[in-house]
This record gives C-alpha cells, structure tokens and sequence, in this order.
C-alpha cells in the first residue's frame, strides 16, 4: 500500500462506455464535424450574389466540365 503526504493530484482522463480510453471515435466525431462546418460555410459563401459573379468571372463552369470526362473514365475503370 503507498501512502502519499503531499497533496493529491487528480487528473481527469478520457473514458468511454466500453472500457477502452484510444479515443478514435471522438476523433471521427471531430473530423466529421470540421468537414460539416466547411461545406456548410462554403454554401454560405455561394449563396452570395457577390460571390457568384466573381466566380463566374473565373469560368469555374468551365472547369467542371473539363473535369467530368475525366470523372467518368476513372469511375469505369475503378469498376472493373
């Protein structure tokens, strides 16, 4: 038995219901929420009239549609 005269410390750990403390499933928790918040504000920032006219200045259009033959083939040849 250890007996301690100084003050005791305590530290609080992680614990999950099942006994095991890796913490994978807070880290998909976060993971998934960080990618919610991207899409959530990028669809903020395209819902701005300002915004879409500075993008269709760019020709983004045009680049999905350079890019969506490119899609096609790599799904054909993925299922294979």
């Amino acid at each position: 038995m250890y007996f301690c005269d100084e003050k005791e410390i305590t530290v609080a750990t992680e614990h999950n219901g099942n006994g095991s403390s890796n913490g994978n499933d807070r880290d998909v928790l976060f993971m998934l929420s960080g990618v919610a918040l991207v899409v959530f504000g990028a669809g903020l920032i395209l819902s701005n009239p300002i915004a879409k006219k500075y993008l269709g200045q760019f020709g983004l259009g045009d680049l999905a549609q350079g890019a969506l033959p490119d899609l096609d083939r790599y799904l054909k040849l993925r299922s294979m």
